[in-house]
């Protein structure tokens, strides 16, 4: 991601320049798509340096844009897991990825989750240019149910159980377009009584997504799945 479009030029620097330069081996002339975050222009390589590449400005291109914005509220499990379910988000267009610690949330797990976070945001931008996205999506930090709950604001939240009796999530398809949605996904073990509670109280309805236990990071491309490719948009 470039820092900005000014002037016809834009300017790549960091670790993206010099993954560009050193192992993708830019040359002057060649053709890329860059983004600033908020538009897509497709670039000329001006000009290589050790920390930076410049970019000439050719034309605008049109960005594919999900049409209804996900915040993904995802409990840590073992960090290889989790960090798959990160990559597959960006891909499937999640807009936020909330990572939280639950009761059953192993407690070395915990432990070593902050340290982590700066991985997860790198896994989030390199899936987010694979999959030529304007942007990657903003991975907050670490968070308890309690905490991360209350402020999520969509039109639509559910909290993914595996209980008997929970509604399938298909009973919750809106009749009319959503253009915000919530999806909680507890940890190993799941949600305890307490977190279901808060999760209630702040808006989530439970929803199952069927009667066979899928890991955490299965559940969360299954449940994308339904809502970006089912659901209307507004």
């Amino acid at each position: 991601m470039v820092d900005s479009f000014d002037a016809g030029r834009a300017y790549l620097r960091g670790e993206d320049a010099r993954h560009l330069g050193r192992v993708l081996r830019a040359q002057p002339g060649q053709l890329y798509e860059v983004s600033d975050g908020r538009a897509v222009w497709l670039a000329k390589v001006a000009h290589v340096e050790r920390e930076s590449v410049e970019f000439s400005l050719i034309e605008p291109v049109d960005a594919a844009r999900v049409p209804i914005e996900v915040t993904l509220l995802l409990s840590v499990v073992r960090f290889a897991h989790f960090e798959w379910a990160i990559e597959k988000a960006t891909e499937m267009g999640v807009a936020t990825i909330q990572p939280l610690f639950a009761a059953r949330t192993d407690r070395p797990l915990l432990e070593a989750a902050p340290k982590r976070h700066a991985r997860w945001e790198k896994i989030a931008h390199e899936a987010a240019q694979q999959a030529r996205r304007i942007a990657p999506p903003l991975v907050l930090p670490l968070l308890s149910p309690s905490e991360a709950f209350g402020p999520v604001a969509a039109e639509r939240k559910l909290l993914l159980s595996e209980r008997p009796g929970a509604p399938p999530m298909e009973r919750f398809r809106p009749a009319t377009g959503l253009s915000f949605v919530a999806l909680a996904f507890g940890p190993e073990g799941g949600w305890t009584e307490d977190e279901l509670a808060l999760a209630r109280q702040a808006g989530f309805e439970e929803a199952s997504l069927g009667p066979l236990i899928l890991r955490t990071e299965t559940a969360v491309v299954a449940a994308l799945a339904v809502v970006l490719c089912s659901w209307p948009a507004a």
